[in-house]
């Protein structure tokens, strides 16, 4: 895709990009980014991210090296309004602005700033803030919630897919789409991210993995978005103890504030010998540090799966009402399994499943204690 002839740049442009407000939807713009970088090797680069993500893109905390897409982090101040961080972003002189959200604020904020060009995905309350909305990709479109009338009816249909008018688009390529409006690349790339050494070594000490001899795996049971995205807990359990018992594995459990309460159950059913606990208890660049001494990670469709991904650690991804050619891992070769049911009303993207969550309850324990005994015997 060549840029649209109405966008004119210069050759050091300021370009905004407002990045995504999720840690997995983060993960999947930097291809985007990347290819922005790419196209302009001498552009200024600025991401407006939330504070939460801050700490997603340092190559080598404490050095003052960001990601080599960036070249500027802007995060909103606590209780900062929409007003105030437009004056912030209206000092820096922009040439253009690229919003990869489709709320209506991703494209205000620009506008606010006056931003003299502002790309973005056309959608409803927003498209007059954008002097160049684009019309949606086909994923972006198609990622919609089923109305449980239709997710009724296709209990029984041959072709859950009828509705989603496969084949879908991954969210990356949206991205990399509304990339290519500056001319970049839209070609398909794995997101890259950093974790420095030293970062590995204090996260051994700190977490006392220094003498731990045994392969240490990763669990992440929850699912920011709702239920419907989790595994049954006592299948995880189940599985957690098969593998444990062939490989003599080390867990580690992974999770949010909000997945303490499952990582608790699991860390008394498999034993503190067996697994140690660390949901809640890590910020950001911690779960990269730790992520990355994993061999695997055992996950459902979740935000550290991407950034497991994206450090090139294997994956073995559990999918129910979501779907992965959607959202997938993106890796640049770590070997991945992806299990789905398959069955006829998945992909709903429902938080709750309002009939008797066969998408999660039909994939088996040993199919999932088997995906990882093959990845652990390729990454060993």
């Amino acid at each position: 895709m060549t840029a649209p002839s109405s966008i004119s740049l210069p050759a050091k442009p300021r370009i905004l990009v407002r990045g995504t407000n999720w840690l997995g939807d983060a993960v999947m713009t930097i291809p985007a980014l990347m290819r922005l970088r790419e196209k302009f090797p001498d552009a200024h680069i600025a991401l407006l991210t939330p504070e939460k993500l801050r700490d997603l893109w340092p190559a080598a905390p404490g050095a003052g090296r960001l990601h080599p897409a960036i070249d500027e982090l802007l995060c909103p101040r606590p209780q900062e309004t929409v007003f105030g961080i437009a004056g912030r972003l209206r000092r820096g002189n922009f040439d253009a602005a690229l919003a990869l959200p489709n709320s209506p604020r991703s494209a205000l904020e620009p506008f606010l700033a006056r931003v003299p060009q502002r790309i973005g995905y056309a959608r409803p309350w927003r498209n007059f803030f954008l002097t160049h909305p684009l019309p949606s990709r086909r994923g972006a479109v198609q990622m919609r919630k089923r109305p449980v009338a239709e997710i009724k009816r296709l209990m029984s249909s041959a072709n859950g897919l009828e509705s989603q008018n496969h084949p879908l688009s991954h969210q990356a390529n949206d991205y990399l789409h509304l990339a290519a409006a500056f001319g970049a690349n839209p070609a398909p790339l794995p997101p890259q991210l950093f974790v420095a050494e030293e970062e590995l070594a204090a996260a051994r000490t700190q977490f006392a993995l220094d003498a731990v001899q045994a392969p240490v795996f990763g669990l992440n049971p929850g699912a920011e978005y709702g239920p419907a995205k989790r595994w049954p807990l006592e299948n995880f359990i189940a599985a957690a103890r098969l593998i444990q018992s062939q490989t003599h594995c080390r867990w580690i459990l992974f999770g949010g504030n909000n997945d303490v309460a499952l990582a608790n159950v699991i860390e008394s059913a498999l034993g503190a010998c067996a697994a140690l606990n660390l949901a809640g208890r890590t910020t950001l660049r911690e779960l990269m540090a730790l992520l990355k001494l994993c061999r695997l990670l055992l996950t459902n469709d979740t935000g550290p799966m991407h950034v497991a991904a994206a450090l090139s650690v294997p994956v073995i991804a559990i999918y129910g009402s979501t779907s992965p050619e959607l959202t997938g891992p993106l890796s640049s070769g770590a070997a991945q399994k992806i299990l789905n049911a398959g069955v006829p009303c998945s992909p709903c993207f429902l938080r709750e499943c309002p009939i008797d969550f066969r998408c999660m309850t039909r994939i088996g324990v040993e199919s999932v204690v088997q995906a990882v005994l093959e990845c652990a015997n390729v990454a060993h």
